[in-house]
C-alpha cells in the first residue's frame, strides 16, 4: 500500500473568464477576477481520493503554491476529500516569476520531507499551458514517471499507466514511488457536497516557506512583454469551377490576388503530380 499520496493544485483564473492583457503589457490582469483550481489539478484529486476510497493509499495531502488566495483552492481539494493540505507562501515578484522548475523543486523536497510514494499532478495549467512540472518533478527526485495518464492502478509495489499517445494508448509498469500526470480521460472529479466543505474547514492547512524546504526560487526566464493574439481577418470567398481529365474532375480555384486579378490554382495539382 502506498502510504501518501502528494497532488498539486494550481490557482488559475477561471477557465470561463475571458483573458485580459493589462496595459503595460507585464501580463495579464488578475485583480478582481475569479480563480479556481486548475480543471486537470481537480482530476488529479480525483484519482488521488479514490485511491484512498479503494484502500490504496493511506492519505492524501494537497499542495498548492502562491499567496494567502491559494489556501481556497486547496479547501476546495480538502472538501473533495484530500486530508490535509500544505500552503507553500510565495508572494509578490517571486510568484509572479514562479515557474515550473521552481514548483517541480518545491515538490520534490516536500516528496521527501513527508516520505510520499506517489505524486498525482495535472498534465498541465490552462494558464500556461507549460506541461513540464511533472516531468521535472519526477527528473529531480530521479522516479519513474507516467504522463498524460488515461488510468492507473496500484498493483503491489508497481503502477500501471495507461498513456494517451499520439498513436492510441500506451501500456505501461512502474516502480513505486513515482510521478504521475492526469490527463482528461482519467476520470470525472466529483462535486463538493456543502457537508465536505463545512467539514474542510476544520481540516488542517500547514504553512511552509520555500526556503524551509531549501528551495531557491530565482527564475532562470524573463517576460518581455505579453501581448493579446491578433485579430482574426475576415474570410474570402472563392469560386470553384471543374475540369474533366483523363484521371478524374480537376478543381480549379479562382482566389483574388493584390492586383485584383484573380488567380487560378488547380487545387488537385499535388495529386495528379504524383500519378
Amino acid at each position: 500500500m502506498a502510504a501518501r499520496v502528494l497532488v498539486g493544485v494550481k490557482r488559475v483564473i477561471d477557465y470561463a473568464v475571458k483573458i485580459r492583457v493589462k496595459p503595460d503589457n507585464t501580463g495579464v490582469v488578475t485583480d478582481g477576477v475569479k480563480h479556481s483550481m486548475n480543471p486537470f489539478c481537480e482530476i488529479a484529486v480525483e484519482e488521488a481520493v479514490r485511491l484512498k476510497e479503494n484502500k490504496l493509499v493511506k492519505e492524501v495531502v494537497a499542495v498548492s503554491c502562491g499567496p494567502q488566495q491559494v489556501q481556497e483552492t486547496i479547501r476546495t481539494a480538502l472538501a473533495m476529500g484530500a486530508d490535509r493540505g500544505i500552503h507553500v507562501e510565495v508572494s509578490g515578484k517571486d510568484y509572479d516569476s514562479l515557474g515550473p522548475l521552481q514548483v517541480s523543486k518545491i515538490l520534490a523536497a516536500l516528496a521527501k520531507k513527508e516520505e510520499a510514494s506517489l505524486i498525482i499532478l495535472g498534465k498541465q495549467a490552462i494558464d500556461d499551458d507549460c506541461n513540464q512540472t511533472g516531468q521535472m518533478t519526477a527528473a529531480l527526485l530521479d522516479w519513474p514517471q507516467g504522463t498524460f495518464a488515461s488510468e492507473v492502478a496500484i498493483e503491489g509495489d508497481k503502477l500501471k499507466v495507461i498513456r494517451e499517445i499520439d498513436g492510441g494508448l500506451e501500456t505501461i509498469k512502474i516502480n513505486l514511488p513515482a510521478v504521475v500526470t492526469a490527463d482528461l480521460r482519467l476520470n470525472t472529479p466529483r462535486y463538493a457536497t456543502l457537508p465536505n466543505i463545512m467539514k474542510a474547514k476544520k481540516k488542517k492547512i500547514a504553512n511552509v516557506k520555500p526556503a524551509e524546504l531549501g528551495v531557491d526560487l530565482t527564475s532562470r526566464l524573463e517576460v518581455l512583454r505579453v501581448d493579446e493574439p491578433p485579430q482574426r481577418q475576415a474570410g474570402v470567398k472563392s469560386k470553384r469551377s471543374s475540369v474533366h481529365t483523363s484521371t478524374g474532375d480537376l478543381f480549379m480555384e479562382v482566389v483574388p490576388t493584390s492586383d485584383s486579378t484573380p488567380a487560378v490554382i488547380p487545387s488537385a495539382q499535388l495529386l495528379l503530380q504524383a500519378f
